[in-house]
């Protein structure tokens, strides 16, 4: 295959996926959601929508959200600027699926003359270009909240606005912190630098290689930023039913608010993806260099099984202990056998993953299907750090209450600013000497 078409199909792939993943974490996050609500709560949660019986652990009250948006009539004020009421909510779901683009899933690897890349686009300046494109969305908010020519809207619109603006000064410099540690702005040689034992002053620490450990208060200002770039409790000013209604988004309905609604949590995906990219490793095994990895496919396909039986066995416990909780506490059957089926079942999978170990330790591997194995086991390792941070969003949600207006200001501008600023001083004296 000639290396243009190669490039083309290359480019097109990850691209699938790089849309493919947060748009498949949406309806997995809104349920996460309301069963991590109940959990905190001690309610049972979403768990009454079901067909024939199935209810698959309230999974079926996403369809019905769909269904009932979109056929919920579309009421479109007579006072909207309809141009821009059209094109806001479009704006916000097209911005939050393009960083994605920038961020290297796995390792490259080698398909004979060609090298296939699981990141569309290698800028020279990528992390750069990734912070101005995710700086685009707050124009969506604006627009909505203007072109709505509605004042609660409006209000709604300023407040998340500044909120946005004033987080990301803290979050640029938390990311200057980064970029002066690594001496680079490449994302895919920030990845490449995380990998391996953390090494400080010559000295080896039994930790990995991370961002994380080497910058802890960029890491934290970064993640409290994150969660006010995608305006979440206990950063929600952008809403408040009390004083601004549902804020920048009040007239809108049916699809264009479902736009909005899988926007912020399409954002979530990308801001945990982005952190765990620059802070935890990204694609990086913990301890492990990719090389190492592929010199050994046997034992990297051995660790995919092992965190996969414990995946199975942790997933299969919780689940059997919920069948147990609604058997105890609620007379109806609430799908309660289908939870013990599938509690037995996740165990099962544990089983059979543990009779796999020893076939996969006898197999043979080439040198591609060695590169391939290590490039699933790096992808499912990004999104599975990706994946704390999205809990600690649902956490976070159920967990503190909202700051106030002039809390949230202060703690931008009087907290995080001066902080960050002076993490980067102390970067660069660490640096000199």
């Amino acid at each position: 295959m000639d290396p243009i078409t190669f490039e083309v199909i290359n480019i097109v792939i990850v691209a699938l996926l790089a849309w493919g993943i947060p748009l498949q974490f949406i309806p997995l996050m809104i349920w996460l959601e309301r069963k991590g609500a109940a959990i905190i709560q001690d309610r049972i949660g979403p768990i009454r929508a079901n067909i024939g019986g199935i209810r698959l652990f309230g999974f079926l009250h996403n369809i019905a959200d769909v269904i009932k948006l979109l056929f919920k009539e579309d009421v479109i004020p007579n006072h909207v600027y309809r141009f821009y009421y059209f094109l806001a909510p479009f704006w916000s779901m097209t911005i939050a699926l393009i960083p994605l683009m920038l961020v290297p899933f796995a390792a490259p690897i080698t398909i004979g003359e060609n090298v296939f890349r699981f990141q569309v686009a290698t800028y020279q300046s990528g992390i750069l270009l990734l912070f101005a494109i995710t700086g685009l969305g707050v124009y969506g908010i604006i627009l909505a909240a203007w072109s709505s020519n509605n004042k609660y809207s409006l209000l709604g619109g300023l407040r998340s606005s500044a909120q946005m603006i004033s987080y990301e000064l803290g979050m640029g410099l938390s990311i200057v912190a980064i970029l002066m540690t690594y001496q680079d702005v490449q994302i895919q040689n920030i990845v490449e630098a995380q990998s391996g034992f953390l090494k400080v002053f010559g000295i080896t620490f039994p930790l990995p290689n991370w961002g994380m450990f080497l910058q802890p208060i960029a890491f934290i200002t970064f993640v409290v930023a994150a969660f006010a770039e995608t305006n979440r409790t206990p950063f929600d000013l952008a809403e408040g039913e009390a004083e601004i209604v549902a804020g920048y988004h009040t007239e809108y309905s049916s699809f264009k608010f479902a736009l909005f609604f899988m926007a912020e949590y399409a954002n979530m995906v990308v801001a945990s993806i982005v952190i765990a990219t620059l802070f935890l490793g990204g694609y990086q095994v913990p301890f492990f260099t990719t090389e190492e990895l592929r010199a050994n496919p046997q034992y990297t396909l051995t660790a995919m099984l092992v965190l996969g039986i414990l995946t199975f066995l942790i997933l299969g416990f919780l689940v059997y202990k919920r069948a147990k909780y609604i058997s105890v506490h609620f007379p109806e059957p609430l799908g309660k056998k289908e939870y013990f089926f599938i509690s037995y079942a996740l165990f099962v999978l544990a089983i059979l993953f543990v009779i796999l170990i020893p076939v996969v330790l006898n197999l043979e591997y080439n040198d591609l299907a060695s590169q391939i194995i290590v490039a699933v086991f790096q992808l499912t390792m990004i999104l599975a750090k990706a994946s704390i941070f999205l809990w600690l969003y649902v956490h976070v949600r159920w967990t503190l209450p909202r700051f106030r207006y002039d809390q949230l200001m202060n703690m931008g501008w009087k907290l995080m600013l001066p902080i960050s600023l002076l993490n980067v001083i102390i970067t660069g004296i660490v640096i000199a000497l």
